[in-house]
């Protein structure tokens, strides 16, 4: 192809061009190499070539281009270059003419499940399904159910998609063979065959769940099955797929990554030369006066950066992936990669299912054994009582820490005052803190409604089947959508079409196109406007951020199973959930300080006792009758295989030495032991153990005459605590804070118990460590605080202008402290403050992490 871009190189390529295509009597092609729609975006490209090649722009060499002549140019442009050359022009025009393909003509075909051949797939589906409801209903199903299962294979075999189910099927038996805890989710629960066939675990029909937003006629779109997984072991099931269907027919959805400000200004600050330094602040603080920076920044947002992977998108093909969607290795090790997104694929109708890991069922599943282990209890999810009247005392205090999906703040909140009494209560609770029900003011009118502090009324008759069990008030994406098609007359097409838009938020002009239709038509059914109007703030709200009831009683499930372990089996709960991190809202200093609130001894690491996980052990001190000892994976520094080998030790080693000798750990790792208390009882004291380490030279030159040595002084409590967090990140001798209260005592600081007992109004001052920073999309800029000491959290606000006025002691200091006025009601206490100041003679404290902006 001849291109002619004024580049003093152009004649030479030119002329070799030609000479090759005379040489091989093949034609010569006219065109352009397009970089940019227009010469303005050159500096844009300019950047984005730099930012490839990983150079910076004083520094690029021979990588740009000389002028900025490759844009988009007209077709009268276009032939007065080639002008000389009317036979390459030609040539140019009949490939254009030939290039008839549209993704379109792509025919995808999804890969038919293996089944017997006596059969078809279809009447395959239906035998496991009509088989899974005999054994849900314990033999013969309500009519109900079989009216429902029936309607729905029908539709899925118009449709065409029984393999898809099969394909789930599949894989949660597969799961169920490992002993690997998984559950579908999402609109996956509105299916009765979902339901049937082990995917999800909730009843549709019961729930009264709206079937259509999983699969309809409408939609013209595969239906979306989500399954959760355990976390660590969702790389198994992803392997699994793999071998079961072929890594040539099976691949995992790409993610384009896209710039956003401070992705942006980071790499465009590299290209500039701006130091890494100022680059940090910059992105942070978000007002750059670098007007270039600003300028370059500002017009790559939402440029794609990087293809990533997909959390568990999987997509299958009958024949060679390759065929159908270009594919590549991923980064990780034996996975590979399409080149498309999940819209691309949603666009193609290509099916695909998720495969999502979810720490909180490693957590259950961990629990679970550790009962049965030291307790001879067998427990699963459906065997735990779902009506423990001590579980909702425990749920209206907010006694929820470590709980999936109700151990935020918000939520932590939201529980006193909703206080639900039975499980579908959470269902309400995980949905109601969310954009879409906040945003359209119904938390408190159904708050309200709940406390019978206000009647429960319907804005229409007809509305009382679609808001029944919510009180009138819609908190769920399927009550909205119900709701527009049953008194905005919207026919499925348009409800299909509304949960499209509600999905794409992001393009806000496409759920405001609803706004009158959906409000007129409410309005002339007789329905007030200020509902009307409120209904289409709920929906914009939902697409941001809001549940659909099948997702929030999926949810539900798993938190109340939560709830109850916690509840009547603290130590295992706690060991489980130590054992599942990274998950969850709170560090394992939050949770260990918690667990020990909660009356379970917690006891040290030491490589006498301790594993690489944490344990339980038979403690009558403690509540439950089992103490939580830490273990050797919370040593800052030691890996798995370090870990492992010091298990194989135990009780077996008698001196430091004999410990190296037997596990072949390092002198380092020795170190770190001593340095976190694990070697008590090889040594008289840590100090002391640290010392020894420190003169060990090799495994086989030992300096015997150190055991005979002077020992040092022992930690105090304060000491021994401050290095048990600096080398572990949590302790055993209790919160920091503890070893300051008569120190916080005689300054007029009270402990948190203390300040949660006091009443509404009362000026406060307060001293804690921060936990959690906060500062939500939908709350004004508001910035919410979580603070803690040993007896428990202050829950904190921060208005604007305080948090500006204070904002580097507020942003940067673990240990704060605050004055402010309280703020209870109904029994949630909040501490509205007004002044910040930094503690000091707080010598050992050190600026441990929190939870920042999250």
């Amino acid at each position: 192809m001849i291109c002619r871009h004024k580049e003093a190189k152009d004649p030479i390529l030119e002329n070799r061009i030609r000479n090759h295509a005379k040489r091989y009597g093949i034609r010569t092609v006219a065109g352009q190499e397009i970089l940019y729609h227009c010469t303005s975006h050159r500096p844009v490209q300019d950047v984005l070539s730099c930012i490839r090649h990983r150079r910076s722009l004083s520094n690029c060499e021979n990588l740009l281009k000389p002028n900025a002549l490759h844009e988009l140019i007209g077709a009268d442009e276009f032939l007065n270059i080639f002008d000389d050359d009317p036979a390459s022009v030609q040539a140019t025009v009949e490939i254009a003419r030939n290039c008839s393909f549209r993704l379109e003509d792509v025919r995808y075909i999804y890969p038919e499940e293996i089944h017997s051949d006596r059969i078809s797939v279809v009447e395959y589906l239906r035998e496991l399904t009509h088989r899974g409801a005999l054994q849900r209903y314990s033999g013969r199903p309500p009519e109900a159910i079989s009216k429902q299962i029936e309607r729905e294979l029908q539709l899925i075999e118009e449709l065409e998609y029984a393999s898809h189910f099969l394909t789930m099927h599949r894989i949660v038996e597969w799961c169920k063979q490992q002993d690997i805890m998984c559950q579908g989710r999402g609109s996956a629960a509105n299916s009765a065959v979902c339901f049937c066939l082990g995917i999800t675990q909730i009843d549709p029909i019961d729930m009264d769940l709206l079937f259509e937003r999983f699969l309809s006629r409408e939609r013209d779109a595969p239906p979306d099955i989500d399954l959760d997984i355990e976390h660590e072991r969702r790389e198994e099931v992803i392997q699994h797929v793999y071998d079961a269907y072929g890594r040539d027919r099976a691949a995992m959805v790409a993610v384009v990554i896209r710039y956003r400000i401070r992705s942006a200004i980071r790499d465009v600050g590299t290209v500039l030369d701006i130091p890494a330094s100022e680059l940090q602040r910059l992105s942070k603080q978000l007002n750059s006066t670098h007007c270039l920076l600003a300028e370059l920044s500002n017009a790559i947002i939402d440029f794609p950066r990087h293809l990533s992977i997909h959390p568990g998108g999987f997509v299958f093909t009958t024949g060679p992936i390759h065929e159908v969607i270009p594919v590549e290795n991923a980064t990780m090790p034996n996975r590979t990669v399409i080149q498309w997104e999940k819209d691309d694929i949603e666009a193609m109708k290509i099916f695909k299912v998720d495969l999502l890991g979810l720490g909180a069922l490693t957590q259950l599943h961990r629990c679970f054994e550790l009962i049965s282990q030291h307790r001879g209890i067998d427990l699963t999810m459906n065997s735990i009582p779902t009506d423990d009247e001590q579980v909702f005392a425990m749920l209206q205090k907010a006694d929820t820490t470590g709980v999936f999906q109700i151990e935020s703040r918000a939520q932590m909140s939201m529980l006193p005052r909703l206080k639900p009494e039975q499980w579908y209560d959470l269902v309400v609770q995980i949905a109601i803190v969310r954009p879409g029900p906040i945003s359209g003011g119904m938390v408190h009118p159904y708050l309200r409604r709940r406390a019978g502090e206000e009647a429960v009324e319907y804005p229409h008759p007809c509305l009382a089947s679609v808001l029944g069990k919510t009180l009138g008030i819609p908190i769920f994406q399927e009550q909205v959508i119900k709701l527009a098609m049953t008194v905005a007359d919207y026919q499925p097409g348009e409800a299909d079409q509304l949960r499209r838009d509600m999905a794409a938020w992001r393009r806000v002009d496409r759920l405001e196109r609803h706004r009158e239709k959906l409000v007129s038509r409410m309005v002339a059914k007789g329905i007030k406007q200020k509902f009307a109007e409120q209904v289409f703030d709920q929906i914009r709200g939902f697409g941001e951020y809001g549940f659909p009831e099948s997702h929030s009683a999926s949810f539900a499930l798993i938190a109340y199973a939560a709830s109850y372990l916690k509840c009547h089996y603290p130590a295992e709960f706690a060991c489980s959930l130590l054992n599942s991190q990274p998950m969850g809202f709170y560090s394992p200093s939050t949770i260990v300080e918690d667990t020990r609130r909660h009356g379970v001894r917690i006891l040290p690491i030491d490589v006498h006792f301790s594993r690489r996980d944490c344990t339980v052990e038979p403690c009558r001190e403690s509540t439950g009758g089992y103490a939580l000892r830490i273990g050797l994976r919370y040593v800052k520094g030691i890996n798995n295989k370090e870990a492992k080998s010091l298990e194989s030790t135990q009780i077996a080693v008698q001196s430091i030495e004999e410990l190296m000798h037997e596990t072949g750990i390092s002198k380092a790792t020795v170190k770190k032991l001593a340095e976190a208390g694990a070697l008590r009882g090889l040594a008289a004291n840590r100090r002391t153990a640290l010392w020894m380490a420190h003169g060990i030279r090799t495994r086989k030159e030992i300096l015997p005459t150190l055991e005979n040595s002077t020992e040092f002084r022992s930690l105090s409590l304060e000491e021994s605590t401050a290095w048990d967090y600096r080398s572990t990140g949590v302790s055993s001798n209790g919160h920091m804070l503890q070893h300051y209260r008569e120190q916080l005592r005689a300054q007029g600081l009270p402990d948190a118990k203390t300040v949660n007992n006091m009443p509404d109004g009362r000026r406060v001052r307060f001293v804690g460590a921060v936990i959690c920073r906060q500062r939500p999309a939908n709350a004004s800029s508001v910035v919410f605080m979580t603070l803690e000491d040993e007896t428990g959290f202050v829950n904190t606000v921060f208005w604007p202008r305080c948090f500006e006025r204070y904002s580097t002691l507020a942003k940067t200091l673990s240990l704060l402290g605050v004055e402010g006025t309280l703020q209870v009601a109904s029994n949630v206490v909040h501490l509205i403050v007004d002044h910040v100041w930094k503690p000091t003679d707080f010598s050992l404290w050190k600026d441990f992490r929190s939870r920042n902006f999250h």
